[in-house]
């Protein structure tokens, strides 16, 4: 007889699986190259494989399947995925295919096991697809990595993070302000000045760390054409054996190689994508844009615990900044699981435990601050 967490347990991976598939398919669907679009209609049909599997559990325990409906995650990829392209969530796709695999690893029977190995697959080639695209013919390589980079899931993740410490840290420093009985006026004049400092902070390490790495991009790039130029016969068997590492038969990669090499241009391209993970048409993005993204990443968290002290003071102010940002936090929680795969419960109430725990320590550190020195 099953239990009633098994059927729970199915039950959950039934809807993950049918999730996955209806997922798949809308990447197929706006996928503009064709053999992709054919990789991901086949995961679709595996999933959907998978989802019939957990149907027959079910049904042979007795147990009625509901009928499917999109969770709220696959419909925030699925508008990520028609808005920005299927690069954007690969990455979040990926760490949901290694969740999946942990969790049917840990189950015994035959059927999970092959479900097991199927996710595995998928996770790897899915992480290929996000970063580097091999084994197409002519300069399709070069153009389905340029398309497919992980920057979109890395932007995205930069997103919840870059809000989450915003808000994580002005919370603490307000806290800690209206734990040392301040007025109202500097509990606001802090947080605000906390919302530009760590704001300014946060723009002016990425331009320099994003300014860094394009200087050493470029750098790099210039070394590979000097070698290009003097050594093209060494440069064309390391690229036939880079193809070789990605499983392309020795004759292929070489041909291929050997093809691509035909032109200045394209060998430049694909020898800077394929030895250095460079894309040359980005050099890491712009240090500006992505300077100015931070700052309002972090500013948008930021912002949260102070607005109360815009409108009201003392308790009722502080009150209210805790509540609004405990809101704040769970749905930042609620954000990673778009990477992790995990409940939205857990995730959201995690990151709330975390972040008031922090602000009440702050708080009763500024409270003992306040009784001895600003008194």
């Amino acid at each position: 007889m099953i239990s009633l967490p098994e059927i729970k347990q199915q039950m959950e991976n039934l809807r993950s699986e049918l999730n996955s598939a209806a997922l798949y398919n809308i990447l197929a669907e706006i996928e503009q190259n064709s053999k992709l679009a054919e990789v991901y209609r086949r995961l679709a049909k595996v999933e959907n494989r998978h989802a019939e599997t957990w149907a027959q559990k079910l049904r042979d325990s007795g147990v009625s399947v509901p009928a499917f409906r999109l969770s709220w995650r696959t419909r925030i990829l699925i508008w990520l995925a028609r808005r920005f392209g299927a690069g954007f969530v690969l990455p979040s796709i990926e760490a949901a295919e290694q969740a999946n695999t942990d969790n049917y690893a840990q189950l015994s029977d035959k059927s999970t096991a092959a479900m097991a190995a199927d996710e595995r697959s998928h996770s790897r080639l899915l992480r290929r697809i996000a970063g580097t695209v091999g084994g197409l013919e002519g300069g399709a390589v070069a153009k389905l990595e340029r398309r497919h980079s992980a920057a979109g899931g890395n932007a995205l993740r930069a997103a919840v993070l870059g809000a989450s410490d915003g808000l994580l840290s002005n919370l603490s420093l307000v806290m800690g302000v209206a734990g040392a009985e301040l007025s109202g006026g500097a509990i606001l004049v802090s947080g605000l000045a906390g919302l530009l400092a760590g704001a300014f902070s946060m723009a002016l390490g990425e331009w320099l760390s994003v300014q860094s790495s394009r200087e050493l991009y470029e750098h790099q790039i210039k070394t590979e054409k000097e070698e290009l130029e003097t050594s093209p016969e060494e440069e064309t068997e390391e690229l036939a054996l880079i193809y070789q590492a990605k499983g392309i038969e020795e004759t292929r990669a070489k041909s291929l190689a050997k093809e691509i090499m035909s032109s200045e241009t394209e060998a430049l391209d694909t020898l800077v994508r394929e030895e250095l993970g460079i894309d040359p048409h980005s050099l890491g993005g712009s240090a500006w844009e992505a300077a100015v993204t931070s700052f309002i990443l972090f500013a948008a968290g930021a912002v949260i615990p102070v607005i109360p002290f815009i409108f009201f003071a003392g308790m009722k102010a502080v009150a209210i900044s805790v509540i609004l940002s405990a809101a704040g936090l769970f749905l930042i929680g609620a954000g990673i699981t778009l990477f992790t795969g995990k409940s939205v419960a857990y995730s959201g109430l995690r990151q709330v435990v975390f972040g008031l725990a922090a602000s009440a320590i702050t708080y009763t550190i500024g409270h003992l601050v306040g009784m001895n020195i600003v008194r």
